[in-house]
């Protein structure tokens, strides 16, 4: 088939401080707002090229592929995401799509591959319709809509499109804050968190006994929910003052109680489940012990899964490795880690 057009965007993940949990009804609207960390060096990255239709149908007509092979169960994710879109991209049905898409990360390692997948796929739909519509969007209004069909297509994504750190979910007191999509938070950044690293260590790459998806359902009946939407406001307006003052250590207290928070609701679901492992709760231990014992700012968060996400500057990351291989390294699964930090954002590719 004749090749149209064709675009590539790089798109990271991104670790929440104050965790998503919850969804309102309708389309990925959150029950509580959230602030993230864009990562670096754990991304997708996707290429959507245009072809002639083989016949003329408004059916979608598309081919998938993930690191070279196509995939049947990633295509028919993708077929429920267009559906949803068509109507804002008519090169949906215009031409036949061929996409292929790769993630610098393993599956099942701590990390959010929904967010960096879908933020990737709804850029490249972007810059794409902008061609062939021949206008250029403005760059504020470019990532606010990319924002927002990445929040589409997976409810983090919404979090990925913006450099270093990103809000999403209407907060009271920030303004342009919204459920339809996140806005950036780098120029309210203390420098030193823009340095900060992150390092995954693999407490397990099993999958997940429970998904994100049914986590998020449970919250309807969760009996602590209320209180725990109020508790993700308060925090967030306390990160938010941290974050912009270089407060390490509040930052480091609410983020740990939001990750605590976080994996004390899935225990207290009806039916409850447990996504740690024992090695996380070792790995733990360890850190608030070399914390106390140091004083230097060391942190962790989890995501919904039993992998610990190691926060610190990078002032001090010599003495960090050293903890890390020292006395964390034991507990990772076969020794497995990713060294990220935290990251520039999504980039065109060619």
């Amino acid at each position: 088939m004749k090749e149209i057009k064709k675009v590539s965007w790089r798109s990271p993940s991104n670790i929440a401080l104050v965790k998503y949990w919850g969804k309102k009804s309708g389309m990925q609207i959150p029950a509580n707002p959230s602030i993230s960390f864009t990562l670096e060096h754990c991304y997708s990255e996707t290429t959507v090229t245009l072809l002639e239709k083989e016949r003329k149908s408004k059916d979608v007509e598309l081919r998938f592929y993930f690191d070279g092979k196509e995939n049947m169960a990633f295509r028919l994710r993708m077929l429920k995401f267009f559906d949803t879109v068509a109507k804002d991209f008519p090169l949906l049905q215009q031409y036949g799509l061929l996409i292929d898409s790769t993630n610098s990360f393993p599956h099942s390692s701590g990390i959010a591959s929904s967010a960096s997948a879908m933020s990737a796929l709804a850029i490249c739909l972007c810059d794409l319709q902008d061609q062939l519509d021949k206008k250029k969007t403005a760059k504020d209004k470019f990532w606010q809509q990319a924002s927002h069909y990445s929040r589409l297509g997976s409810g983090s994504a919404a979090r990925s499109v913006y450099p270093y750190l990103s809000e999403w979910g209407k907060a009271r007191g920030i303004k342009g804050s919204s459920d339809d999509h996140a806005i950036p938070f780098e120029k309210n950044l203390h420098k030193v968190f823009k340095t900060f690293q992150n390092t995954i260590l693999i407490a397990s790459s099993a999958e997940k006994k429970v998904s994100s998806r049914v986590g998020h359902s449970l919250m309807k009946t969760n009996p602590y929910a209320k209180t725990r939407y109020e508790q993700a406001n308060k925090n967030l307006a306390g990160v938010i003052s941290a974050l912009k003052k270089g407060d390490l250590e509040k930052f480091g207290t609410i983020v740990e109680e939001e990750a605590m928070t976080l994996h004390a609701l899935m225990m207290c679901s009806s039916p409850s489940f447990i996504l740690l492992a024992p090695s996380t709760l070792s790995m733990i231990e360890k850190i608030r012990r070399f914390r106390e014992e140091t004083k230097l700012p060391v942190f962790f968060t989890l995501d919904a899964g039993p992998n610990i996400h190691l926060l610190y500057p990078n002032t001090i990351k010599r003495k960090v490795d050293n903890f890390i291989y020292g006395q964390l390294e034991q507990h990772c699964e076969q020794g497995k880690m990713i060294h990220d930090n935290v990251g520039s954002g999504p980039f065109r590719v060619k």
